[in-house]
């Protein structure tokens, strides 16, 4: 019962004929070089006549058949198990779609923010990178950027067949991750990107996803507010502007300073902001397609707020796998890396809590983190090592999806503390063969804190698979922090080289003067092509 409900709702994302030829039509996605998950029974949809009897052929070893509804609406599936690429789909009714090159393959979706669309030309050695890639077997899709009121029926977008030209288009975090991934399972990787710089997860959370939390439902109900409001506030915006830019041109004209504080544009219709916008345009439209999973690189942009992100970020994963219809699907993401300056004293960090809240969706089933706290930039919100935030994201992706047992695909995890006199014992699981201090010692990124939450710098050493802590300063230790920073200085690895996980023993919330010392960053924009 609950598989014809889920895929009911994903027939009703369909409602609107993809065009309004009575030709046999389908979206985007199906069309040249495109790559259909394999061993399993994919969905292909469309538009035809009322009625029209519909038949799909795969490199003619596979083939299904369906009559279009009453709508003119029509899905098929398509056993995917005993074919291998590249073939040739036919879709026939009164006429037939011939779509060339199909591989057969792992499909993964990858979506997010700046470091997700962030592109290879902007990356570490990208020269290098590109005149390397030459993979005809990984392939990527890039969807259009699009907010949407309502679920939309198509995408714009197309399928790059990976060459050192058309990778210069690719996302470098969704290359380096297919790259992998082909490389290691020996088979095609197809990459859906959808991806817009400077967003938050609202916008990517599909309208149910606000059901679920009573903080959350009044999320769309304030950005309706804000629409109504919108046209009053956008005429005292335009009266502003004029007045600065009349003033912008005295100052020029007169050899002075322009102004500061131009006026900001109030957001309203269209803005990228809006909630389930971006699910509406840029995600609903790829569902029911076939996929093995997602690997999600965001956050950024809601470092304002970490604590709600703890109930956004869930509810937005839990919804796409319900709208979907495929289950728990695997649900990989990025923990933020390091950034802003480093404050010489232990204080609150926005960007820490967001990491911890990040986190907490591992209690979700099949989800996996790539930990990035020491492949940031200080300096720059769009680090350009995504080489091994890929690397990282393929190792997850072994481990939770593919069931590679030799493969190490975490740093040491905190697992428990045990306060002895006036020191601390940390317990770590996932430490892979030891515990390493990576910069030699003394190990860094370890604070503490008595019962007054006073925390300090703490003295670090590895005894066998635990941490001790302490300081002369703290007698009395309560809690233990470790890279609990926008941009910590940290060096706790284990034998594989991976970085222990950013975490504290404390749930104390920081004290509003802490918290205002640490600002979050303006949301990242999109990075240049």
């Amino acid at each position: 019962m609950k598989s014809r409900a889920l895929s009911l709702l994903a027939i009703t994302l369909l409602a609107t004929p993809f065009a309004a030829s009575a030709d046999v039509s389908l979206p985007t996605l199906f069309s040249d070089d495109m790559v259909l998950q394999q061993k399993t029974a994919c969905p292909i949809w469309g538009s035809a006549d009322p009625g029209e009897r519909i038949t799909v052929k795969l490199g003619g070893k596979t083939s299904a058949s369906t009559t279009a509804g009453e709508d003119g609406k029509w899905m098929l599936k398509l056993d995917t198990s005993k074919v291998s690429g590249p073939l040739e789909m036919t879709v026939s009714g009164s006429n037939t779609i011939t779509i060339q090159n199909v591989a057969i393959g792992e499909v993964w979706v990858c979506a997010g923010q700046s470091n997700m669309e962030f592109r290879l030309p902007r990356a570490k050695d990208a020269e290098q990178e590109i005149a390397a890639a030459n993979f005809p077997k990984i392939r990527m899709f890039t969807v259009a950027r699009k907010v949407s009121d309502a679920p939309a029926r198509d995408i714009a977008g197309k399928w790059l067949v990976c060459d050192t030209q058309a990778v210069r288009d690719f996302s470098a975090v969704g290359y380096f991750f297919a790259r992998e991934l082909h490389e290691k399972l020996k088979a095609p990787v197809g990459i859906i990107h959808a991806s817009w710089g400077g967003t938050v997860v609202e916008a990517w959370m599909p309208a149910a996803a606000f059901e679920s939390e009573p903080e959350l439902k009044s999320i769309p109900e304030k950005w309706r507010a804000n629409l109504e409001e919108y046209p009053s506030a956008k005429a005292a915006y335009d009266q502003q502007l004029a007045a600065w830019n009349a003033e912008a041109e005295r100052a020029k004209s007169a050899g002075q300073p322009v102004p500061q504080h131009r006026p900001r544009e109030p957001r309203g219709p269209g803005d990228s902001e809006t909630p389930s916008g971006l699910f509406n345009g840029m995600i609903a439209p790829l569902i029911p397609y076939s996929i093995r999973g997602v690997a999600w690189y965001q956050g950024e942009s809601n470092t304002g707020k970490p604590k709600l992100y703890r109930k956004l970020f869930p509810a937005m994963i839990a919804e796409w796998r319900k709208t979907w219809g495929e289950g728990d699907f695997p649900f990989l993401f990025v923990q933020l890396p390091n950034f802003n300056p480093r404050h010489a004293d232990p204080a609150e960090s926005n960007w820490a809590e967001l990491r911890e809240a990040q986190a907490t969706a591992l209690k979700m089933p099949k989800t996996g983190m790539a930990v990035a706290i020491d492949l940031g930039d200080e300096h720059d919100i769009h680090p350009k090592n995504k080489q091994d935030v890929g690397h990282r994201l393929a190792l997850v992706a072994e481990t939770l999806v593919y069931g590679k047992k030799d493969v190490v695909s975490s740093g040491p995890v905190f697992s428990g503390m045990k306060i002895e006199g006036n020191k601390v014992k940390l317990s770590f699981k996932q430490v892979n063969g030891g515990l390493v201090d990576k910069d030699g010692p003394p190990l860094k990124g370890f604070q503490i804190a008595g019962a007054n939450r006073g925390f300090v710098w703490a003295d670090a050493k590895i005894e066998g698979d635990k941490v001790v802590v302490q300081s002369e300063k703290v007698p009395s230790p309560a809690a233990v922090r470790y890279a609990w920073a926008d941009s910590p200085d940290c060096d706790l690895v284990n034998k594989a080289g991976l970085p222990a996980v950013p975490f504290r023993t404390d749930d104390w919330d920081a004290p509003q003067a802490a918290a205002a010392a640490s600002p979050s960053p303006a949301p990242s924009a999109s990075p240049a092509p």
